[in-house]
């Protein structure tokens, strides 16, 4: 299914953080350009968060917000969704003085792949399915 250009923008968004999914793969190949040592993929998975991931769940989560009520399976599915942000968030958190950092680089990595996937494939065909035009217009006015 095309994307509605109403969410678009995090579809762009999630192509990235995949990126950044793979490279915190335990015995994830080099990546050009990318950081190869554990001390750097953590600095850099800091990065991305602080930058780009934080801002992009606080959008995601405004969204939900606008289109709750719509539709029961998405209600409940909006409640995973938020419950998964906070869960990514610990990790990501958890990343600078984890016991075990590559475990836990793992462990986000495919938590963060699963959520994605769950967003791109589940969630974003619901709110096109179920959402009429003018509350795409609304999440359009949102995120852009």
């Amino acid at each position: 299914m095309k994307r509605d250009e109403a969410i678009a923008p995090l579809s762009r968004e999630h192509h990235s953080t995949l990126i950044l999914a793979q490279l915190l793969k335990l015995h994830a190949p080099v990546y050009n350009g990318l950081p190869a040592s554990v001390a750097d993929k953590i600095t850099y998975a800091r990065e991305q968060f602080n930058s780009t991931i934080q801002h992009h769940f606080q959008q995601e989560e405004n969204m939900l917000e606008l289109t709750k009520g719509i539709n029961t399976e998405m209600d409940t599915l909006a409640g995973e969704i938020k419950n998964e942000h906070r869960q990514l968030t610990a990790l990501f958190n958890s990343l600078d003085t984890a016991a075990d950092p590559e475990k836990t680089m793992d462990t986000l990595a495919n938590m963060l792949q699963d959520h994605i996937r769950k967003e791109e494939r589940v969630l974003f065909p619901l709110l096109q399915q179920h959402c009429t035009e003018d509350q795409l217009q609304q999440v359009h006015k949102l995120l852009h």
